[in-house]
């Protein structure tokens, strides 16, 4: 963001400490869309990735730039942070492995916060191998972050045994899904029964009710986290400020993009007396059940099965990243995981007119190593 282009920070995030410790060499910083939010990386401050399969194609994002540089060959590896579905749709749309951790798994100190309750750091690949040992470096606790669970880190091992999978009615009856992810879909679910699993339609009626849920609670989040960017205490001052309330209102107009700001209002707009009992209140309630609900199949069945995203990589300037509402059903798919606080993996899948399709697995919490094992199995039905 503008608003901290001349900020340099002071400490090292406990995930890159605990790579570097390892003799992990870092090669860049990636681009990604500004703060985090955004589902194409269009609204970054220094310009719009380009997805390397077609270069009018947008990459995903937020983690758009991290998503690029593996899918090129530029890296082995690279980080990004999931609080929707920022390191799962941009894998989706480059052909990558991208995983979302259990929140807790890896610590949060050092990541720069957009909804606290959220965001997870994770890893973006070419290989399941990759993302499972630099999630094991980076896992556990860390004194530095409350959040961080004590829960053992386990070692990556492939999956022998069937599983029990689950699949969506409603995600096969959404409206938003294209063509070409639903057959795939369908697709993969035959060629996993055919490998012997157990793979079953459940219900899961919120489909409609999550990315309302999940931006009520975010913007709400960010609202709060991004009011230390005030020209004050933190973050660039206008040159064009005279008194206080200038001082807040120049800073924060010349230094946020357009979307930051837009999330900023609602989030404060939720939050205010009048209606917080109208949206935050009842968003919280929203995602409790949603949480129960994931949890409680995951009771019956090993994984939960559905696609990254419900199409391709759309074009640059497209009409819908034009819509901000468009925008937000990017994420239908994704948010369910991030509401619920669960492990989720991003597999590529077949291709469409050399556009990758990403299939996603979401398993029980801090079952990482089962959810890359199950998505190793999956990308070896689609590999030449």
């Amino acid at each position: 963001s503008k608003i901290i282009e001349n900020h340099t920070s002071v400490f090292t995030a406990t995930a890159i400490e605990r790579l570097l410790a390892e003799d992990v060499i870092i090669v860049g910083r990636c681009n990604c869309d500004e703060f985090a939010m955004g589902a194409s990386n269009e609204n970054s401050a220094f310009g719009v990735v380009k997805n390397a399969d077609d270069e009018t194609r947008v990459p995903g994002g937020s983690s758009g730039g991290s998503a690029v540089a593996v899918q090129a060959d530029l890296c082995l590896a690279a980080l990004g942070s999931d609080t929707g579905g920022s390191i799962r749709q941009p894998a989706s749309f480059t052909g990558t492995f991208g995983l979302k951790t259990t929140y807790g798994r890896v610590s949060r100190s050092g990541l720069l916060a957009y909804a606290s309750s959220f965001d997870q750091i994770g890893p973006i690949t070419s290989s399941v191998e990759d993302a499972a040992l630099i999630l094991e470096i980076m896992a556990g606790n860390d004194e530095k972050d409350a959040t961080s669970s004590h829960a053992t880190v386990t070692q990556y091992s492939d999956l022998k045994a069937t599983k029990r999978i689950a699949f969506s009615k409603e995600i096969l009856e959404s409206e938003g899904l294209d063509k070409d992810v639903k057959d795939t879909y369908l697709n993969l679910i035959d060629k996993l029964r055919t490998e012997g699993h157990t793979v079953e339609e459940v219900s899961f009626p919120y489909l409609d009710y999550m990315v309302p849920c999940y931006y009520v609670l975010t913007t709400a989040e960010a609202s709060s986290n991004l009011s230390r960017y005030s020209g004050i205490l933190f973050g660039e001052r206008s040159e064009n400020s005279t008194d206080i309330d200038s001082t807040f209102k120049k800073s924060r107009t010349e230094g946020f993009g357009e979307e930051v700001k837009r999330r900023i209002m609602t989030g404060t707009f939720v939050l205010s007396a009048d209606y917080y009992e109208a949206y935050y209140s009842k968003a919280q309630k929203v995602r409790r059940i949603i949480k129960e609900e994931s949890e409680k199949i995951l009771e019956d069945y090993d994984y939960f099965l559905c696609p990254s995203a419900p199409s391709v990589a759309f074009e640059i300037n497209s009409e819908k990243a034009k819509d901000p509402i468009q925008m937000y059903l990017a994420d239908i798919f994704t948010v369910q995981a991030s509401l619920a606080g669960l492990p989720a993996l991003s597999i590529p899948t077949t291709r469409f007119d050399n556009l990758s399709v990403g299939m996603q697995v979401m398993g029980r919490a801090f079952d990482e190593m089962g959810v890359l094992a199950l998505g190793k199995q999956i990308n070896s039905f689609y590999e030449s």
